[in-house]
């Protein structure tokens, strides 16, 4: 586990764009200039240890060399060590619908990615509540185990996307079932499953089982995402748009958001359907809601103490800097003599 200190300093990164920009500005404008002397073979004879490779070279260390200074600001920390503390809360566990439909634009940016971001803001006001997380199209993914690592859970949350299964449609009902393996505690008196949706449904099972789970304390809370009107579905490549999903008589599927479905299906399960249009009441909902739970109390193991890591980066960066300074732009005798680089052709 580890830590960054001061996130701020990663702003300076963006030096290193500018010095490439001022770089490749000045090789053209020196070799704007040495046109005005004479011509390339003549400015070889007059300057033949002149080397452009050993001009780069120097670059990227110094480029190396600020990319660690940067990071020695940042100043990352590793956990060294763990300690198992006591505390209260619910189990979590955010079903997440990864098939295609979720791709439809009706809302800004697209109904995956609103979804994402309505997880991660329900996540940022937790406390100390364990979560789960799972991604399910056709089929369900247990994309994270149940934890109290919310960071992680960030980090598995953002790189869900529609490719990550095979077996496409949609199927509610396989993301409870996998849901009931998550909650293994038999003492756990709160269980609580969110699946953020557009609603589509390619079998009729999702009840039955949200019953079934309803059965074992599982209170299903639903979240559409997506609008009645619906859209379509973009077909896209390296990010670009290139057709919209057809049908079978090749006219374009329109996706809606399905209401009724995921109203049932939290009604069968003791939760309730949430409009997930509006990140903040969404939050803010699902807050009120946890805060009227009894919570349980449960050992979590967490890092407390942290080790600093910038002298390694602040070391890296002295030797690259020295190694920079080092460096001469002419060539290298012995480099020379093998000419690895074509440069005394």
């Amino acid at each position: 586990m580890y830590q960054l200190e001061e996130k701020i300093w990663f702003w300076l990164l963006l030096i290193i764009p500018v010095m490439v920009v001022v770089f490749l500005w000045t090789l053209l404008w020196k070799k704007r200039v040495q046109k005005k002397f004479g011509n390339t073979s003549t400015l070889k004879r007059l300057s033949p240890d002149q080397s452009v490779f050993k001009s780069v070279l120097k670059f990227c260390v110094l480029s190396l060399s600020i990319g660690c200074f940067v990071i020695a600001l940042v100043n990352p920390k590793i956990g060294t060590k763990l300690e198992t503390i006591k505390r209260e809360g619910v189990d979590i566990v955010f079903a997440i619908d990864v098939s295609k439909s979720m791709l439809a634009e009706d809302v800004a940016p697209n109904r995956l990615e609103k979804s994402k971001q309505l997880v991660t803001q329900i996540i940022n006001n937790l406390a100390s509540d364990r979560i789960g997380i799972i991604a399910y199209a056709g089929k369900a993914f247990p994309q994270l185990p149940i934890t109290t690592d919310y960071g992680t859970a960030k980090m598995f949350l953002q790189s869900m996307n529609t490719d990550m299964l095979s077996s496409q449609g949609t199927a509610i009902d396989e993301a409870i079932q996998l849901s009931r393996n998550y909650f293994d505690d038999e003492e756990q008196t709160n269980r609580v499953l969110v699946i953020i949706s557009d609603g589509e449904d390619h079998n009729d099972l999702s009840v039955e089982v949200a019953e079934a789970a309803s059965e074992e304390g599982i209170k299903i809370y639903t979240i559409g995402v997506g609008s009645e009107k619906g859209g379509p579905i973009p077909l896209k490549r390296n990010g670009v748009v290139m057709s919209y999903k057809k049908d079978k008589n090749n006219e374009t599927v329109i996706t809606k958001l399905n209401t009724e479905t995921l109203k049932l299906v939290a009604a069968e399960a003791k939760g309730e359907y949430i409009d997930g249009n509006t990140t903040a009441a969404v939050v803010e909902q699902i807050r009120d809601i946890l805060n009227k739970m009894d919570k349980k109390e449960f050992e979590a193991k967490e890092f407390a103490e942290y080790k600093d890591q910038f002298q390694w980066f602040l070391g890296f960066g002295l030797f690259f800097l020295i190694l920079d300074i080092l460096f001469l732009e002419r060539k290298t005798a012995w480099l020379k003599r093998l000419n690895l680089f074509n440069e005394n052709l």
